[in-house]
Formats: structure tokens, sequence, C-alpha cells
């Protein structure tokens, strides 16, 4: 399976008066996974996932949050150990991209599947560009059906 799994650190403020991970707090774990998992930062650090995307002020394109979803199936609670999330690319077009997302709890019960939309924007001109061939390449190594999710 092309998958990533990151384990991403919980901070106390993720928790809301139930003991759980807020909702909102939910959408900045994806996040801090996406990143770790596409961002190239120059870092010399562990490699995750395909550093591929640019990132940062100086960036010549960015990545825009077009569309998120998140099924919620468990509460996650609070843990001082880091919260595993497993995440692959889902669909791959022109300018963009679907993210997938499996996020466990410590202890290993599934609390949420969700997905994002990320749109690739040129710094210069503020509109969609499309995928470079490297980047699509690298991404396509993380390629795998989508999530899905229950109907409404």
């Amino acid at each position: 399976m092309p998958r990533v799994r990151v384990p991403v650190p919980m901070r106390w403020s993720d928790v809301d008066a139930y003991g759980h991970v807020n909702n909102a707090a939910m959408l900045t774990l994806l996040e801090e996974a996406r990143i770790a998992t596409f961002w190239a930062d120059g870092s010399e650090g562990p490699a995750v996932g395909t550093k591929v995307l640019t990132a940062g002020p100086t960036a010549t394109s960015f990545t825009l949050v077009a569309r998120q979803e998140i099924e919620y199936l468990a509460p996650l609670d609070y843990s001082q150990e880091p919260v595993p999330v497993d995440l692959w690319v889902g669909r791959i077009g022109g300018a963009s991209l679907e993210v997938c997302y499996e996020v466990y709890s410590p202890a290993g019960a599934l609390c949420a599947k969700a997905a994002t939309s990320i749109v690739m924007v040129d710094a210069a001109t503020g509109r969609p560009r499309r995928l470079a061939d490297s980047e699509r390449g690298a991404l396509e190594a993380l390629l795998e059906a989508p999530i899905e999710f229950r109907r409404r």
C-alpha cells in the first residue's frame, strides 16, 4: 500500500471540555500530517512521504485548500503519545489533488477519516497552475482509492 503513516503530536489545547480532540483541532492534525508528507522545506530531517511541494513566503506557487470533509467515527481522547495519521493521494487532477486520511488513537482505534482537496496556485498570478511532471510522478507513488464516506 502506498500510504504514509505520520505520527502527529497532540497539544493540550486540542482537547475540548469533553476531554477529546475538538472538531476544529482535527483539521490542524490533518494539516500537520499533510505538511510533514508533502512540503519540501529544505531540512535534512528524516524523509516522510514525498517532499514534492514547495512552501513558504518565497515559494513560486501555493497549495490552497479548496475543500475538506471529515467523518468522525470515535472520540479521540488526549494522549501524550502521537496520533497516528495514515495519509495517501486519492485523486490527481490537472492542477489539484485529493489527500485522504485515516486518524487513529494511539491505541489503534480508527477515530476519523477525511479528505482535503488541494489546488496548486501560481504565486505571481494567483491562478491555478498545472502540476509539474515531477510533482505528478512523486504524487502517483502515493495514489490509492479515495476515501468513501457514508452516504448522507
